[in-house]
């Protein structure tokens, strides 16, 4: 049956109900056909949440994966089995995975510690590159992929997909693409939340291997705050500590060393600054942003609730008091898209991702804007270990990154 551009309805397409309406009799219910094919590296956490994505947006096909782990390859076949008659191709290492000829695109998912050396060897390919955040763990292998990103013939999207969550689609609107704060002068970001999950191999419980907490959990914001702020971050000042998560946990005799909260204070080249508090001990997840310009004050929170089984309430509030109407706005995506991963925003990643492909322009996160987020995070985290504030510039001096961090 011929197809025109008609909206899913998803509801009626899963409802039990409906089943016995066959194939060829979809209309309204059709899932398009793919028309781009990806091989997934990495069948974590992480990676099987973009398989499920995938499935579900139904533009991007998954052709083949590949993970050294048997257990999560096995898990996300099992996975995907309830997803798609399709069964991916079960790759033997990075290099076929990446050099198949039947995939288009790769997504490297693997863990922080990986990704500088399967980008090495995905970046061989030629082929449009996902990187997950954070894209590297140390400043210097950030570097080396915006160069690389440079002369690469095709794109490479980085995934700090929490630019894409409802209630901060919306603050961007509001206050940058409308105004309607006037200038912003002060952002406040914060997020609370329980510990860091289960991976294989524990290694998001280590530095040296995760990046460290500001750099593994929180490039996000500090991608967010530089949107919004900008301007170019000038100093940081920060503190932080370990003083709940994983104090009793060893791997072969070695402890955990993540920090559990944190303060970071950023001052902006243009006198925008912003501060931002984590705290890794929350009962539940609450994230919230604060942006106040010269004109009024926008909020916008996210409350998920998952002891409970609560769906994610999400809402932007805007007080213009004199200046203008005041208002708050419930806000979020279509229950089927909120819960197949990070509350709808892996689902609008993943629209930008397939629309790179088809050649459109889009917002997504280049590899010198993921270099931003973790020079921030790194400024952050020696400020916390010294004491004192750092001067964004002079670790761009140290580091190099001068030449690339226009890129």
């Amino acid at each position: 049956m011929t197809k025109t551009n008609k909206p899913r309805l998803r509801f009626f397409e899963e409802s039990p109900g409906q089943r016995h309406v066959e194939a060829h009799d979809r209309y309204l219910y059709s899932r398009p056909a793919a028309q781009h094919k990806v091989n997934v590296i990495g069948t974590g956490t992480i990676g099987m949440e973009h398989m499920r994505v995938a499935a579900l947006l139904g533009r991007v096909g998954i052709n083949g994966i590949y993970d050294p782990q048997p257990a999560s390859v096995a898990t996300a076949l099992d996975e995907y089995a309830k997803l798609s008659e399709e069964t991916p191709t079960v790759y033997s290492s990075v290099e076929e995975a990446c050099n198949a000829s039947e995939a288009d695109a790769l997504m490297i998912c693997t863990p922080n510690y990986t990704h500088i050396d399967v980008f090495e060897v995905a970046s061989q390919s030629g082929k449009p590159i996902f990187l997950e955040k954070p894209m590297a763990t140390t400043l210097d292998d950030a570097k080396r992929i915006v160069e690389i990103s440079k002369n690469y013939p095709g794109f490479i999207q980085v995934g700090l997909q929490y630019r894409y969550k409802a209630p901060y689609v919306e603050a961007r609107y509001e206050a940058l693409d409308r105004g309607t704060l006037g200038n912003i002068h002060m952002l406040n970001m914060s997020e609370y939340r329980p510990p860091f999950l289960d991976k294989v191999g524990q290694w998001n419980k280590f530095n040296d291997e995760s990046g460290g907490t500001l750099v593994e959990k929180c490039c996000h914001y500090f991608d967010l705050l530089a949107s919004f702020a900008g301007g170019r971050p000038r100093r940081v000042y920060a503190s932080c500590g370990r003083a709940v998560n994983f104090t009793d946990f060893a791997r072969e005799g070695v402890a955990s060393d993540i920090d559990d909260h944190a303060f970071v204070i950023i001052d902006f080249d243009n006198n925008v600054r912003a501060n931002f508090t984590l705290n890794m001990f929350a009962p539940t997840f609450h994230e919230e942003l604060i942006i106040s310009g010269d004109r009024g004050r926008l909020i916008a929170n996210e409350r998920f609730d998952f002891q409970n089984e609560d769906v994610a309430r999400s809402e932007v509030v805007v007080e213009l008091g004199e200046e203008g109407a005041s208002r708050r706005t419930d806000i979020g995506y279509a229950r089927p898209i909120e819960h197949s991963g990070h509350h709808g925003s892996t689902y609008m990643e993943h629209i930008a991702f397939a629309d790179q492909l088809e050649g459109k322009t889009v917002d997504a996160a280049t590899p010198a804007q993921g270099l931003w987020s973790i020079v921030i995070a790194v400024a952050a985290q020696e400020s916390a270990r010294s004491g004192q504030p750092i001067d964004v510039q002079s670790l761009i001096d140290t580091h190099g990154l001068e030449t690339v961090i226009q890129a």
